[in-house]
């Protein structure tokens, strides 16, 4: 089921499953500025990361002596989650453990996400709490995808489009294997130190993904005014892709606490890098929002 709040400026569609986002329309130009899934080149549109980011090596983990099996970027993208609270400008989705989601992932939890329209700016919130009596692993993410060129820019191409980054920076990438597991990382220099020109041969090793990049990033066209900017808290990572060696017209920007597992190792929970770790009764809370110009 999907769930519509607006305001003068936006109007966003909620789906249940997932709580992912299906539409983003930017209400002075008309313009649907989030990827719809066309399954020629991906299905998703936002997918939420959750307990984990990206892939497990040989799509398990273990814990406590325990071997789990998980997929790609964990159990809440397939979830139905459940309406907490709704508005005209604001939706809360629920999802909270089961015996089902324990045969993957054998923790107690409840994870909240909460949309907010304020002007231009929707904000995701992220709430994770600990309803067990154990210390809860978990990594947390977003994946969402934009169209690029944005819809009715007419005469531009995807080269046309660069991310932004506040300030200079002195970046990292994630060297990622063939199959997308973690090596190392390695120095990655921006444009003035705070510029990502977009072509599509970024992305035929799969995503980049940077560190030490700031909180913030604006993806903006050379030829309009329009831009969205994605910013963020708490998060380890930034990256971003489309389907590799694709002239995919999209691009995804994935703020990621957390990263995919390292070639070659199947993690174990108790010890998996760059988790967070949250004590029982307790509850992790973090935001990512997409700001719209026009």
């Amino acid at each position: 089921m999907l769930h519509t709040i607006e305001n003068d400026f936006l109007r966003v569609c909620v789906c249940e499953r997932g709580a992912e986002l299906c539409s983003v329309v930017g209400k002075k130009s008309g313009a649907e500025y989030l990827w719809q899934g066309d399954p020629a080149f991906w299905s998703g549109r936002a997918t939420v990361l959750f307990p984990i980011c990206g892939r497990l090596f040989g799509g398990a983990y273990t814990y406590r002596g325990r071997r789990y099996e998980m997929p790609i970027h964990g159990i809440a993208k397939s979830a139905v989650f459940r309406v907490g609270q709704k508005s005209g400008n604001r939706v809360a989705l629920v999802f909270c453990s089961d015996e089902q989601t324990r045969r993957a992932y054998p923790f107690d939890f409840r994870f909240r996400v909460v949309y907010a329209l304020d002007g231009a700016t929707l904000s995701q919130r992220f709430f994770v709490e600990n309803t067990g009596g154990d210390v809860l692993p978990f990594s947390l993410g977003g994946h969402p995808g934009f169209f690029v060129p944005f819809p009715g820019a007419r005469g531009e191409s995807f080269g046309d489009y660069r991310l932004e980054f506040a300030g200079a920076r002195k970046t990292r990438a994630i060297r990622l294997s063939d199959d997308g597991f973690y090596i190392d990382e390695q120095d990655f220099s921006l444009r003035d130190g705070r510029v990502l020109d977009l072509r599509h041969d970024l992305f035929d090793r799969d995503a980049l993904f940077l560190s030490g990049a700031g909180n913030s990033v604006r993806l903006c066209s050379q030829k309009n005014g329009r831009a969205i900017t994605v910013r963020f808290s708490d998060m380890t990572h930034l990256g971003f892709w489309h389907t590799p060696r694709t002239e995919a017209p999209f691009v995804c920007v994935e703020p990621w606490h957390g990263t995919p597992s390292r070639d070659g190792k199947i993690d174990d929970f108790s010890e998996k890098s760059e988790m967070i770790r949250l004590p029982a009764g307790e509850t992790y809370t973090t935001e990512i929002s997409i700001s719209i110009e026009e």
